[in-house]
């Protein structure tokens, strides 16, 4: 298991809103898995995860003039945390 499969947290309007609700999102690599990142973040955190939900957005392709290249896709994962738990990672 490797703690670097989370890029980062995603700290955006309507991640800020779900952290209200103890659900928090994370940018994490495309290979992890929702088990691993679950036990990443309650070790890392030491916090008990309810339940994790994985986004898989797909890369888009893009054009500028003549020129045709392609977005990257990326994968987020929100974790629910236990009633009563909060993690530090948004600005407030």
């Amino acid at each position: 298991m490797n703690k670097f499969l989370i890029k980062n947290p995603l700290v955006t309007e309507k991640s800020a809103e779900l952290g209200k609700g103890g659900k928090y999102v994370f940018l994490v690599d495309k290979k992890a898995t929702a088990p691993e990142v679950k036990k990443i973040v309650e070790e890392v955190y030491k916090v008990n995860v309810l339940r994790t939900n994985v986004i898989n957005t797909k890369g888009k392709t893009r054009r500028l003039g003549a020129s045709v290249g392609k977005k990257s896709g990326h994968k987020k994962i929100i974790v629910t945390l236990k009633e009563g738990q909060k993690l530090d990672v948004l600005p407030q």
